[in-house]
């Protein structure tokens, strides 16, 4: 089975799964590799920092579990990282002093607000809410390096008034072109994150449509996660994301062992 490359335990805040049991559950449906990438979100303007990830508590379990397992699993070490440009010197100082396999770059808060909570959408169209996600997604990747790969590129709309009952690539296609463009200039890959499914939006995020788009456009580095919080989330509807990828002109599926990427076929 394809490695599941986007993993969270109960270090991340809001996941109480243990690390063990997300990785047994991961032997159990064949995988011969596993990423664990708990969230790090560092100044959210949020009242409670829940999001902080006790990274010497975390490496350290994460080495011992990689030992434990060792010839059952490849384990390998990641994190889920808040991108916000105001942080930047922040995110290259830890980011440069990490010992991890594979750092997913994600925008959880814009204008210090999540798009989880309704709060982001009041005030505002959907759409504008959308335009406004797109366009602080592209500064950041402009701004930043510390990353491997973007994490569920169109995040937004999982939680918008309508979800995607209005969005498509083609309504929004010039915000999410300069991403893609961004994306491929700088070397990034490109997450497949199945959880799109899981949340009822028929689609991975982000959609078919721009995951075909960045193929087109010449990037070839994909990753594939499932976001799960709980063992019945790993691997989460990867056949239909198997067949996705290849129909959109994917051939390899990129995984990164010590920062460099490796590639699987599809």
């Amino acid at each position: 089975m394809l490695p599941d490359t986007h993993i969270h335990t109960a270090f991340s805040g809001d996941c109480s799964t243990p690390a063990a049991i997300q990785i047994e559950r991961c032997i159990s449906m064949g995988m011969q590799e596993v990423c664990i990438t708990d969230h790090h979100d560092y100044d959210t303007g949020m009242k409670e920092e829940i999001f902080l990830l006790d990274f010497p508590a975390y490496l350290s379990r994460l080495h011992s579990l990689r030992e434990e397992y060792k010839g059952r699993i490849r384990i390998s070490i990641g994190v889920e990282l808040g991108l916000q440009s105001h942080i930047r010197d922040y995110l290259d100082t830890l980011t440069h002093s990490l010992d991890v396999d594979y750092i997913i770059g994600s925008c959880h808060f814009i204008d210090r607000m999540d798009p989880y909570y309704p709060s982001f959408f009041e005030g505002r169209s959907e759409r504008s809410a959308y335009e406004r996600y797109f366009e602080v997604a592209l500064r950041r990747i402009q701004d930043l390096d510390c990353f491997d790969s973007f994490g569920h590129l169109d995040y937004v709309v999982r939680y918008g008034p309508t979800t995607n009952q209005n969005y498509s690539y083609q309504n929004y296609q010039d915000y999410i072109d300069p991403i893609l463009r961004a994306l491929i200039e700088k070397g990034k890959a490109l997450e497949c994150n199945t959880a799109g499914f899981k949340y009822g939006l028929g689609h991975p995020n982000p959609t078919e449509d721009i995951l075909r788009r960045y193929r087109q456009l010449g990037g070839e580095y994909v990753t594939l996660g499932s976001d799960a919080h709980t063992p019945e989330h790993i691997g989460y509807v990867f056949e239909k994301a198997r067949s996705i990828l290849i129909c959109c002109g994917f051939r390899h599926l990129t995984v990164y062992h010590q920062r460099n990427p490796c590639f699987i076929p599809l």
